[in-house]
C-alpha cells in the first residue's frame, strides 16, 4: 500500500500531460473498471451492490492520482448509478425521502474515503521526500568521508615513498617499499567500497584484484619476459576480509617476484580467485625455483613475510596451505563463506 501511495501519476506524466488531464483519466479508468466488475456481478445477482463498487474506484483513483482522479470516480460513479439503477431507472427522482437520505449517505461516505486516501497519500510522499533528503544528506557525507579518507591514504603513500627514495637502498627502502604496497592495497580496497553495484560496506574482488595484479605489475616491474595473471569471479565481500585478502596477494606475489625467479629471465606468476565447494578459494602460484630446502630465520625477511600471510590469512577467516618443488610453488588460502 505504501508503494502505491508513492506514485504519484500526474507528477510522473507531467509536463508531456497536464496533471489535470492525468487525474481525470485515472479517474475515468478507475469509474470503467468498476463499472465491467460492477456488470459482471450483475449477471450472476442481478440488482445487488449498486453503490459499493464506487468506494475501492474512488480510493484507487485517489491513492494513484490525487483527489481529484477520486472525485472523478466517485462522482462519475454515483452519478451514472443514481440515473441508471437507484432508485427509479434512468431518472433522478426519488421514490421515497429514504432513498434521497441513503444517497447522500453514499454521497458523504465516498468523500470521506477520498479524504482518507488523500490523506495517506500526501502522508506517504511527505515521509518519502523526508527519506529521499536523508538520503542525499548521507550521500554527500559518505562522498565527503570518501575523499577525505583517499586524501588520507595519498599523504601516507606520499610519505612513505619519500623516506623511500631518501633510504636510497638497502633494507630500509625495502621495508618502506613493502610497507607503501600494503598502504596502496588497503586504499585501492577502500575506493572499491563507492564503485560498481555491490552492497553498502562490501568490495568488488574481481574487480579489485584486478586492479590490485595491474598495480604490482607496474610497480615489481613484471612487464615481459616475467608475466602477472589475475582471474577473479565476481563477489561481493565485506571490507575487512577483502583488505585482508588484498594484503595476502600483495606479499605472496611480492615474495614470488622477488625470490621465485632468481637467476631466471622468464617466469610466470598466476592469480586465481574461485569460487570453491563450502566458500572461497585463493591461489597464487608460480613456476619458479621453488622454496629453499631449509627455512629461513624467523627474524628475516621471510620469516616476517610469512607471519604476516598468515596473519592476514586468519584475519580473512582462510588457512594457508604451501605445495613446493622444482616446477614452481603453490599458495592456496581456503576462505570460508
Amino acid at each position: 500500500m505504501r508503494r502505491i501511495g508513492e506514485l504519484d501519476l500526474p507528477e510522473r506524466l507531467a509536463p508531456t500531460v497536464p496533471r489535470w488531464v492525468t487525474s481525470i483519466g485515472v479517474g475515468l479508468l478507475a469509474t470503467a473498471c468498476a463499472g465491467l466488475a460492477r456488470f459482471l456481478l450483475d449477471t450472476l445477482v442481478p440488482g445487488v451492490a449498486v453503490f459499493p463498487l464506487l468506494f475501492p474506484a474512488a480510493m484507487v483513483a485517489t491513492l494513484f492520482a490525487g483527489w481529484i482522479a477520486g472525485a472523478t470516480a466517485g462522482g462519475v460513479s454515483i452519478t451514472f448509478a443514481w440515473y441508471y439503477l437507484y432508485p427509479i431507472k434512468n431518472s433522478f427522482r426519488f421514490e421515497t425521502p429514504a432513498a434521497a437520505i441513503t444517497l447522500a449517505t453514499v454521497v458523504i461516505a465516498c468523500i470521506v474515503t477520498i479524504a482518507l486516501a488523500e490523506f495517506f497519500r500526501r502522508s506517504v510522499q511527505r515521509v518519502t521526500r523526508e527519506r529521499d533528503r536523508e538520503i542525499a544528506e548521507r550521500d554527500l557525507f559518505l562522498e565527503e568521508f570518501e575523499h577525505r579518507v583517499k586524501n588520507n591514504f595519498t599523504l601516507v603513500a606520499s610519505l612513505l615513498d619519500m623516506q623511500r627514495r631518501r633510504a636510497g637502498q638497502g633494507e630500509t627502502a625495502e621495508a618502506l617499499a613493502a610497507a607503501l604496497s600494503r598502504i596502496e592495497s588497503i586504499a585501492r580496497a577502500h575506493r572499491h567500497l563507492y564503485r560498481g553495484a555491490s552492497a553498502p560496506g562490501t568490495v568488488d574482488m574481481a574487480g579489485y584484484l584486478q586492479e590490485l595484479c595491474t598495480a604490482l605489475e607496474e610497480a615489481l616491474f613484471l612487464r615481459g619476459a616475467i608475466t602477472l595473471d589475475c582471474e577473479a569471479d565476481p563477489a561481493a565481500l565485506p571490507r575487512d576480509r577483502a583488505v585482508s585478502i588484498g594484503l595476502v596477494v600483495n606479499e605472496l606475489v611480492t615474495n614470488a617476484a622477488k625470490h621465485a625467479f632468481a637467476g631466471r629471465d622468464t617466469g610466470a606468476i598466476q592469480v586465481h580467485f574461485r569460487a570453491g565447494d563450502t566458500g572461497w578459494l585463493l591461489t597464487v602460484a608460480d613456476n619458479g625455483i621453488g622454496l629453499p630446502s631449509k627455512p629461513r630465520a624467523r627474524n628475516g625477511d621471510g620469516g616476517l613475510g610469512q607471519r604476516l600471510i598468515d596473519g592476514f590469512a586468519r584475519q580473512a577467516h582462510g588457512t594457508v596451505k604451501t605445495d613446493s618443488g622444482p616446477e614452481g610453488t603453490k599458495v592456496t588460502v581456503e576462505l570460508e563463506a
